[in-house]
């Protein structure tokens, strides 16, 4: 690490921001290539988004065996998971493994926040600077920040007088928390909230969980990966990972290609049963168009809320875990295990805060329109600035000093989710406007790592010194992104975090791509065939 400032920056060609998925592969990939490089990561240690998010019950939604890197042969051959689907910390210690495996280390720096990224249009570079007051420079500057790397905490009145601990699910300490014979809330039912929940009803003396809008939750159907299973998965992984590539969400889920209007009732219960028992968010793909037409929609929904019925013992509360007014999948699909049974046990209370809003936090709980809640804890499992937080959390300036926040304005806009018009040699890994949120995330790191270090790589021969999207592209993109969307019944669900609807003043713009990974991939992959058209290239 060095301690120059801007007056003296360090020079480099790369600056990576973040040490995710992303950002480690993307550091491999061009040490391989001879770069010169730094990453800065804020964080205390690596692994991004699962060295953060450390509360009870974290784990991944993609099966292990697919949510890997494919790049490294042996690793892929060597590493043993221990569960069909990777709780956190054994996904830390592969994401760990990996640092070490490849001699990555020496090139992060740690604790390092990046506070501004400022571009140099007379020497096409970019200088970067830490909330140390460090200053780097770089021709290239690349963002792997995180999609889901920024907690939401709602602005609830009162919460600096409350007496007792809160957290937030995407920074919990290292130290871990004891639920032990206290009262606990718990605000939120996403994808965290519905992992959590059911842990902390073992400790707790009580548990209030205050839901505003219930969220389908699958039965996860984890268990131990046995040795005999794992190798299957490994001696086929060529096919696996070729037709993850190429699929819809980058993983190896099977789709049913049969519309719902084409099979008899007695085929599509099979279907859905079928896709119950598998777990996890198998349910997405019962239909080739559970998310375009509203009956093959709707009748999914029906059939979980029947299971939910099944599981709830009392039917109002049963009632109230059943999403309704929004179409399936329209809010980010949950998977878990033992959620709705949780809501059997007689210390565990579900409140409805969309009938009886939060009011405030007092300084001994929480108090709404209608009840006062005495609480020891409150955990708010209330998401994500997603997508865009992590960046305009840092100021970003590309040509003549206008700022990204300024570009953004109206919502992200971007070329492939991979360059912005004016911000020339800047590279979003997994941004808006690509897959990212829709696809197994660790392909699409991959996809987008291999694809810029290319364009990198391409730019070094061909004496390259300004890579940057065109307004046109752009624009076209962004155009596609909408049409694509408004396509799907997501268009009928505004009230999410794929638009942003989760943090209050955000522009409401569906953020990722729908039209598939595969689809993405070899849009892509001809761009680059065509000279990077879209992108402008000049030469040093």
């Amino acid at each position: 690490m060095s301690d120059r400032t801007a007056d003296d920056p360090e020079t480099y060609d790369a600056v990576v921001v973040g040490a995710g998925f992303s950002g480690l592969y993307m550091l491999h990939r061009l040490l391989r290539s001879g770069y010169r490089v730094r990453v800065l990561e804020a964080g205390s240690g690596v692994g991004g988004t699962w060295h953060h998010n450390r509360y009870p019950g974290a784990r991944c939604d993609i099966e292990s065996m697919d949510y890997s890197y494919s790049f490294d042969e042996e690793l892929q051959q060597e590493w043993q998971w221990s569960e069909r689907y990777a709780a956190q910390p054994e996904l830390l210690r592969y994401l760990n493994h990996v640092a070490d495996r490849h001699d990555l280390r020496p090139h992060i720096d740690l604790d390092t926040r990046v506070v501004s990224a400022g571009f140099d249009d007379a020497a096409d570079g970019w200088t970067v600077r830490t909330d140390t007051g460090r200053a780097l420079r770089a021709r290239w500057c690349l963002m792997a920040t995180g999609c889901l790397s920024v907690a939401q905490v709602p602005a609830i009145a009162g919460l600096d007088r409350f007496t007792g601990q809160w957290l937030h699910t995407g920074a919990w300490p290292k130290e871990g928390v004891s639920f032990e014979g206290k009262r606990v809330g718990v605000i939120g039912t996403g994808s965290s909230g519905t992992q959590l929940i059911p842990i902390v009803a073992e400790q707790a003396e009580h548990l209030h969980v205050f839901q505003r809008t219930a969220n389908f939750t699958m039965p996860a159907q984890n268990r131990p990966m046995t040795e005999a299973e794992s190798a299957v998965w490994k001696s086929e992984y060529p096919q696996r990972r070729a037709h993850a590539r190429t699929s819809g969400f980058g993983h190896n889920q099977p789709q049913n290609d049969r519309r719902h209007a084409d099979m008899t009732p007695a085929e599509r219960l099979a279907e859905l049963e079928s896709r119950w028992a598998a777990g996890g968010l198998h349910m997405m793909r019962a239909f080739a168009d559970v998310m375009t037409d509203a009956e093959a929609n709707e009748a999914t929904a029906e059939f979980l809320r029947g299971k939910i019925r099944e599981v709830v013992h009392d039917p109002e509360v049963a009632e109230l875990l059943s999403p309704r007014g929004l179409p399936f999948g329209t809010k980010r699909l949950c998977s878990g295990t033992g959620y709705y049974e949780t809501f059997n046990r007689p210390d565990v209370t579900l409140v409805d805060v969309r009938s009886a809003p939060v009011q405030e936090i007092t300084a001994t709980g929480l108090r709404t329109t209608t009840a006062e809640y005495e609480l020891d804890v409150i955990v708010f499992a209330t998401g994500f600035d997603a997508m865009t937080g992590s960046l305009s959390r840092i100021d970003v300036r590309g040509e003549g000093g206008k700022t990204l926040a300024e570009a953004w304005a109206a919502g992200p806009r971007t070329y492939l989710g991979l360059g912005v018009s004016g911000f020339p040699n800047l590279f979003l890994l997994t941004g808006p406007g690509s897959p990212s949120v829709f696809s197994n995330m660790v392909n699409s790191a991959e996809q987008h790592v291999e694809w810029v270090a290319d364009l990198l790589d391409h730019a070094h021969h061909e004496r390259i010194g300004r890579i940057e999207a065109t307004a046109d592209a752009e624009a076209a993109w962004t155009t596609h992104l909408a049409d694509v969307a408004g396509r799907t019944l997501y268009s009928r669900a505004r009230n999410s975090w794929f638009h942003g609807a989760n943090v209050p003043g955000k522009p409401q713009v569906f953020m990722p791509y729908l039209g598939g990974v595969g689809e993405y991939r070899r849009r892509a992959d001809e761009i680059a065939r065509q000279d990077y058209a879209g992108f402008q290239l000049t030469s040093r």
